[in-house]
């Protein structure tokens, strides 16, 4: 399979849109499509963005992406990159891009002098979490609360 991977492109947001939405699916999550690629693109592109985005281009499109911020942590008094999201169409799993883009997210963590890189994935996914085990990750037992503002 022909790929290369990059830095999103104002010209993929509307497809970006389209695989959150199918992440959301998968991750059996709602997903309301409605301003996000209006809000992403102001996230992503501009002078202090908070949101940046790795995609997984074709020669016609994408089919994957990952997206990530950078943060503190009180603990470690360090910065870490954490990895919001994670994904590849189904059709282009088991090529190994995956492991591309956690190495591609590696060198970024380093290069901006992050401690670790962080992550999550729900219990279900137990695909995921083999490969991340098998690449030397560690989970962590935690329950994840969401409170709408």
């Amino acid at each position: 399979m022909e790929y290369s991977i990059r830095n999103c492109e104002i010209a993929d947001l509307s497809k970006l849109v389209v695989l959150c939405q199918k992440h959301a699916e998968f991750e059996q999550a709602d997903y309301d499509p409605e301003g996000k690629e209006e809000g992403l693109k102001k996230e992503l592109f501009n002078d202090y963005p908070k949101l940046f985005c790795l995609v997984v281009a074709t020669k016609e499109t994408i089919v994957g992406y990952a997206s990530f911020t950078f943060d503190f942590s009180t603990w470690d008094a360090s910065s870490f990159l954490y990895m919001d999201c994670l994904f590849l169409e189904e059709e282009v799993r088991s090529f190994g891009i995956g492991e591309v883009l956690i190495e591609k997210l590696k060198e970024i963590g380093i290069k901006n002098n992050c401690i670790n890189m962080q992550w999550q994935t729900p219990e279900f996914n137990t695909r995921a979490i083999k490969f991340y085990n098998r690449i030397g990750a560690k989970g962590k037992e935690k329950v994840r609360f969401t409170l709408t503002l």
